[in-house]
């Protein structure tokens, strides 16, 4: 634990090409006054199945490639960098500090790449070596090591060597809460913590959504709910890794915050409308993609998630086309009031977070008015009849029930604006509003 570290001034980019389980050097991203620029090796390109790390963004070719749209960096890059919640850790690895500390000393982008740990979400990693992989891999801790240790991140406290490796491994995880990752034989998970200042269990939260969105027909990763320290965490399966006979391959995922060629300074223009655009023209099944995009859109407003920001949507890259991954981070909000409203724009310059909204937006996803509102009214009667159901599978509090129904799930601001032609979606809305609520 030192201040005295030393910038890099280029990294290695190494990628698991579709179905390997070792990776190969693919290119160097290097500095060029203030932004980060990438070129593509000779041998990797000169390779039988190398694919681009990300196209349009990067194509594959000779030369040195410019961060797109005045990006500092190549977007499908700083996909594969850490958010927060790793940033803190790093932060606290290098100095001892808190991220709000006054003499915190800036950190550079490539630092972070070479400090975050080497399992992270996607296809990539990074290395000061062009020739030698070398994985910065986690050491065994429990649970309750990994809890103990996040809290102490949290608070700005130094951690035992043992620890802080441990926890490093969940440094290239995005998000901003406290997070781990663990492996249990054929699967891995990303481990989620409760927080200090949490007024509420918020990973229960979470498992619930995720749940009723499963029970809802969405396509969500797994999720399920244990103990550790006497707090609640969060077990979320892992869909970017397959484990082999030889080992675990990587499945390559770009943020729809790529797709849309944002970075987080212009994360506020990121458009559902934009993004069902692109779907259309570079998704392998775009009109079961647009179904499920719409859905989600839909569940993420009755549920109450307004964090429903661009990383926080994906899909998979196999060199070609792209596939909309599992659906993830589907937590409700705390909200003291009804108004809400969407981290991405819905519709135009709305993101009001109202089944008015989503219904005006039916048409960019291939949808009549009659099938948005069948979508929405089945979403609505699934998550009141399984209500009880999931509330008990997560040991749900009647305190945070109470709390959670009606105010996140199935807010009463959802229906604000609905009309007397969506008459019997109303009265389903606050048949099922009642039901959870009593």
């Amino acid at each position: 634990m030192t201040s005295d570290f030393t910038e890099p001034n280029e990294v290695y980019v190494w990628n698991w090409l579709p179905g390997e389980t070792e990776p190969v050097v693919a290119g160097r991203l290097a500095k060029g006054g203030d932004r980060l620029f990438f070129n593509y090796g000779a041998r990797y390109r000169n390779r039988k199945n190398a694919i681009p790390i990300y196209e349009p963004e990067l194509p594959l070719g000779a030369g040195l490639i410019e961060p797109p749209n005045g990006l500092s960096m190549a977007s499908c890059i700083r996909d594969g960098s850490p958010d927060a919640w790793g940033r803190r850790v790093i932060i606290n690895k290098l100095t001892g500090q808190k991220r709000a500390a006054g003499n915190v000393p800036d950190i550079s982008e490539l630092t972070f790449l070479l400090q975050s740990g080497s399992d992270r979400i996607g296809a990539l990693d990074f290395q000061a070596s062009a020739t030698a992989y070398v994985p910065r891999l986690a050491m065994e801790a429990s649970l309750d090591e990994l809890l103990a240790a996040a809290e102490r991140i949290e608070k700005g406290l130094p951690l035992t060597p043992a620890l802080e490796k441990a926890l490093e491994h969940g440094t290239s995880i995005g998000g901003a809460r406290p997070k781990a990752m663990i492996v249990d034989g054929e699967k891995k998970f990303i481990t989620k913590f409760s927080a200090r200042n949490d007024l509420y269990s918020v990973v229960k939260a979470e498992f619930i959504a995720m749940r009723l969105a499963a029970q809802c027909g969405l396509n969500v990763a797994s999720v399920s709910l244990t103990r550790a320290a006497n707090k609640d965490v969060l077990l979320i399966e892992r869909f970017d890794r397959i484990k082999t006979n030889t080992g675990w391959t990587r499945r390559a995922m770009v943020s729809a915050l790529t797709m849309l060629g944002l970075d987080e300074m212009m994360a506020r223009y990121a458009s559902y409308e934009t993004l069902a655009e692109i779907i259309r023209h570079r998704f392998s099944d775009p009109k079961k993609t647009l179904k499920e995009l719409y859905s989600r859109i839909c569940f993420n407003i009755l549920c109450g998630n307004t964090d429903d920001h661009a990383r926080n949507h994906a899909a998979f890259w196999d060199g070609k086309m792209l596939n909309l991954t599992p659906a993830y981070d589907i937590c409700p909000q705390g909200r003291t009031g009804n108004e809400a409203t969407q981290a991405m724009l819905i519709k135009g310059d709305a993101r009001f977070s109202t089944l008015a909204t989503c219904l005006s937006a039916a048409p960019d996803y291939h949808l009549s008015e009659g099938e948005a509102s069948s979508i929405i009214e089945r979403q609505v009667t699934t998550i009141a009849e399984q209500w009880t159901n999931i509330c008990g599978e997560a040991d749900l509090s009647r305190t945070d029930q109470a709390l959670f129904a009606g105010r996140q799930f199935l807010n009463a601001y959802c229906q604000d604006q609905l009309g007397d032609n969506h008459k019997c979606l109303k009265d389903t809305f606050s048949l099922a509003r009642a039901k959870i609520m009593a």
